[in-house]
């Protein structure tokens, strides 16, 4: 019998819960799933660790709930570790006011210097710094929203676009630590900021942040029309060159990929993939002026597009093909990532190692990716759900080496393992 996890860790346990409150039968969630009645049941025994995020978004979604209503996020931790919550719930505070005059003393900085803030951001959002950076938003955002409403023409659109900007590095720290009402209001204040920030691609980041939340509700088919209506948007912009199109271009095809693999469309995942590492080959080719800052912080890049690869095979299952890619990956495309989207890789290695059997490879792998980025990981439900395979699988190994070994020495006669 495997062993179980926790009644707090058990997601099998909030399934059965969930199910009951609707009124469905096993066999009622097995059709919805499109798995069988057996495999639902030992689901929510526990017998199956669920570490695949578009299955758990599928399951959320034939429940009618928050896939953060399964995983039990946000996290509960000792006191200083639920201090973000206190920043998050300042930041709501903050958006909530965004038609009304900001309640700002003094003249707002210019927004030249604002922007000279938001690459510190950057640099915290490379370093997976989450709850730093939603610490930091409060007083950002409301500064931001005061320039806008006294200032006038272009350094108005810059305030807008600072704003929208903001609103996505509290999107992606709020999704990193699961607060599912941040993630929807930001979303919801960056596409309203965009349409005034002058920024012709801002619209697009702000649909690329959409349809990241899509993934929620396990809607792939949504998701790859909104990608290919941002990326309609910006077409313009990429054929002439513009290194802003060119990368959110790249990016919503990376997120169309994922969406296509996680919708069984394996070839079609591998097309956008194609997409994304043409534009990758043009954003590094340049046109001679030097580095462009990333002023939507989309980082995008052939290192990038190559971990994509990786999770996209893994999200067709196909662990052996995650693993190939990653042997013939470049690495030091990959070292030139943040340790954000490093840390992510590593958890997507271990997944591909523990898959195929190499429980040691597949914790090697975890606790690198926690090196690299420590509160992404040990709050990543997919990482969590890796380390207990890992655990479970090494305490049944022991187990039964053990109980081999009692039988050569007749203990199990003394009912040892009873």
């Amino acid at each position: 019998m495997p062993y179980r996890v926790d009644g707090h860790e058990l997601i099998g346990r909030r399934i059965r819960r969930q199910r009951l409150r609707l009124g469905m039968t096993q066999v009622d969630l097995a059709i919805a799933v499109r798995r069988t009645q057996s495999w639902v049941s030992k689901v929510e025994r526990g017998a199956i660790e669920l570490d695949r995020t578009g299955l758990i978004n599928v399951i959320a979604a034939a429940l009618h709930c928050h896939p953060n209503i399964l995983l039990e996020r946000p996290y509960v931790g000792d006191v200083r570790e639920n201090q973000w919550q206190v920043a998050a719930a300042s930041i709501l505070r903050e958006l909530r006011r965004y038609d009304l005059t900001p309640a700002f003393e003094g003249a707002p900085r210019s927004s030249g210097d604002q922007w000279r803030d938001v690459k510190r951001l950057h640099r915290l959002r490379d370093a997976a710094a989450n709850v730093a950076i939603l610490q930091t938003l409060p007083d950002f955002l409301r500064e931001s929203l005061a320039l806008a409403d006294r200032s006038s023409g272009r350094e108005r659109e810059e305030a807008f676009a600072i704003y929208a900007v903001a609103c996505k590095f509290a999107h992606t720290a709020a999704h990193a630590l699961g607060h599912p009402e941040l993630i929807a209001m930001t979303c919801e204040r960056a596409a309203w900021a965009a349409q005034s920030s002058g920024d012709p691609s801002l619209p697009a980041v702000a649909d690329w942040m959409r349809v990241w939340d899509m993934w929620a509700t396990a809607d792939w088919e949504s998701s790859v029309r909104l990608s290919d209506k941002a990326l309609a948007s910006v077409q313009s912009g990429y054929d002439a060159g513009d290194p802003s199109a060119l990368r959110v271009w790249g990016s919503l095809q990376l997120r169309a990929a994922v969406s296509c693999a996680r919708n069984g469309e394996v070839d079609e995942a591998e097309t956008r993939l194609g997409y994304a590492q043409e534009a990758s080959r043009r954003v590094g080719t340049g046109d001679g002026r030097g580095p462009v800052f990333d002023r939507h912080s989309l980082t995008f890049s052939a290192g990038n597009v190559q971990i994509h690869r990786v999770s996209v095979a893994l999200e067709a299952g196909d662990q052996a093909r995650a693993l190939q890619l990653n042997d013939r990956a470049d690495p030091e495309l990959v070292a030139a990532l943040p340790k954000s989207r490093q840390g992510h890789h590593a958890m997507d290695l271990s997944r591909a190692w523990l898959w195929a059997g190499d429980r040691a490879k597949a914790l090697e792998e975890l606790e690198r990716a926690e090196r690299l980025a420590p509160q992404l990981v040990r709050n990543h439900p997919i990482a969590r759900a890796t380390l207990r395979r890992i655990v479970y699988g090494e305490r049944n190994a022991l187990r039964q080496r053990l109980r081999t070994m009692s039988d050569r020495f007749h203990l199990d006669d003394q009912g040892v393992f009873r």
